[in-house]
C-alpha cells in the first residue's frame, strides 16, 4: 500500500472512514451518492490523495456530515514540502518588530 499524501491527509482520511463506518455504508455506495468512483473514495479513505473542497463537500453531502469537522484541528506543519513556516500573525509581528 501506498504511503499517505501527508499527515494531513491521513488523518482526513480517517475521520471520513469512520463516518462512512458509522453509517455502515460501504465504499461503493458513497461513491454513488457522491457521485465519484470508489476507488477515489478508496484513495481518500487511505490518504493517498489530496481531494479538493468540492470533493470533501459532496462526500460530506453524501455522508450527511460536517466537512469541516474532518479538518479541525490540521496544521501547516502536517504538509510536507511546505517553504514558508510562519503564519500570518508570526510574520506580522516580526514586521512590527522589524520596524517594516
Amino acid at each position: 500500500m501506498a504511503d499517505p499524501h501527508s499527515e494531513a491527509s491521513r488523518i482526513v482520511g480517517e475521520r471520513i472512514r469512520a463516518t462512512r463506518q458509522k453509517l455502515g455504508l460501504s465504499q461503493e455506495d458513497v461513491a454513488e451518492l457522491s457521485e465519484m468512483h470508489v476507488t477515489n473514495v478508496g484513495k481518500i479513505e487511505r490518504g493517498q490523495s489530496n481531494p479538493s473542497l468540492s470533493t470533501l463537500v459532496a462526500l460530506a453531502a453524501a455522508l450527511n456530515a460536517d466537512p469541516g469537522v474532518w479538518v479541525a484541528g490540521l496544521t501547516g506543519a502536517m504538509i510536507p514540502g511546505r517553504t514558508h513556516q510562519l503564519s500570518a500573525a508570526e510574520l506580522i509581528r516580526e514586521r512590527r518588530l522589524r520596524g517594516a
